[in-house]
């Protein structure tokens, strides 16, 4: 009796080895993806649900086996809601680790400097992995940058963090403002940036064209910007053809060619070196610029050295059969 009391006691106890050995290898061996792949974890979905679409999806062979090993390996933190990249061959035990960290993938959106609020809005309905919809943002409220998001994060969150970035970004600059600035409210700081920005590719000639407009506003000049024309037309798209001469005379709350001083808004949404740039606008007495033919500039202090300028331009033009 003895003899069989001790054999069944060692029956035992290797049965337990092996069942503890079989729940950890199915814990911590390879899973049965062969490359990697993403998994989306629903918002609100619970381990239970989740190892259901894990098994549904082929990334383990078993929800049951999985929740079991996972309630005596895998902690009792709970799982995260979002997109994860799960490595090939990735054990239970990794995916579940994935899940519970919340590293989920981020993607990206960049919102150009210079962008009007409409091609905000047709670049964020674009984006097929956001949901929901949205208006087109009030011109000005978006700081240009590059924004992260997850998959199936809805629109308008996106767009609060754009225009709380820029919120936030015009706090930071506001105290950076010189004597040279003309601009009296942040907003008209963001109206002014506009047009620097929409005025010039090179981002070296954003203090200058700000000093220049700065200059033409201190002494009343009108500031003559050509994408003020265009704004009121398209509403910041591209326009597609030449401006008119009945474009370039009409009277509306934008067009700079027939009122003195900024426009009723922003044309367009600035990023922050333009906003910088027209609260600490370059030193200089320039009142006129044309193109010069390298994608830049040439500033001028009066008006015969800016027709000289403008001649130059119109050679180049010729040159290159343009005119």
């Amino acid at each position: 009796m003895r003899k069989a009391g001790c054999f069944l006691f060692a029956l035992v106890i290797t049965a337990l080895i092996a069942g503890a050995a079989w729940l950890a290898f199915g814990w911590y061996s390879s899973g049965p993806v062969e490359e990697e792949t993403a998994f989306t974890v629903p918002s609100g979905a619970t381990l239970s649900s989740a190892a259901g679409k894990l098994e549904a999806e082929g990334h383990i062979h078993s929800a049951e086996a999985f929740l079991l090993r996972a309630k005596i390996f895998g902690g009792g933190e709970p799982i995260k809601a979002g997109e994860f990249r799960l490595p090939a061959g990735a054990s239970p035990s990794r995916i579940l680790t994935a899940l519970q960290a919340g590293d989920v993938i981020r993607r990206f959106i960049t919102i150009p400097e210079g962008f009007p609020s409409a091609l905000v809005h047709d670049r964020l309905m674009g984006e097929d992995l956001l949901t929901g919809e949205i208006a087109v943002p009030d011109e000005g409220t978006i700081l240009p940058a590059t924004y992260d998001f997850e998959r199936g994060e809805s629109r308008q969150a996106v767009l609060d963090r754009m225009q709380n970035a820029m919120t936030q970004t015009l706090a930071d600059l506001w105290p950076t403002r010189t004597d040279r600035s003309v601009v009296e409210t942040p907003s008209d700081a963001v109206i002014l940036a506009s047009i620097v920005e929409k005025e010039t590719g090179v981002p070296e000639e954003r203090r200058m064209v700000a000093g220049l407009y700065s200059n033409r506003i201190r002494q009343g000049i009108m500031l003559q910007a050509d994408p003020t024309i265009i704004y009121p037309i398209t509403k910041g798209r591209p326009l597609g053809r030449r401006i008119r001469q009945s474009e370039i005379q009409a009277i509306n709350d934008y067009n700079t060619y027939t009122l003195v001083g900024l426009p009723k808004g922003p044309i367009a949404n600035p990023g922050r070196e333009a906003l910088a740039a027209v609260l600490d606008p370059a030193e200089t007495e320039a009142l006129f610029m044309v193109a010069d033919g390298s994608g830049g500039h040439a500033f001028a202090t009066t008006n015969a050295e800016h027709n000289a300028n403008v001649e130059k331009w119109y050679a180049l033009r010729r040159e290159r059969g343009e005119m």
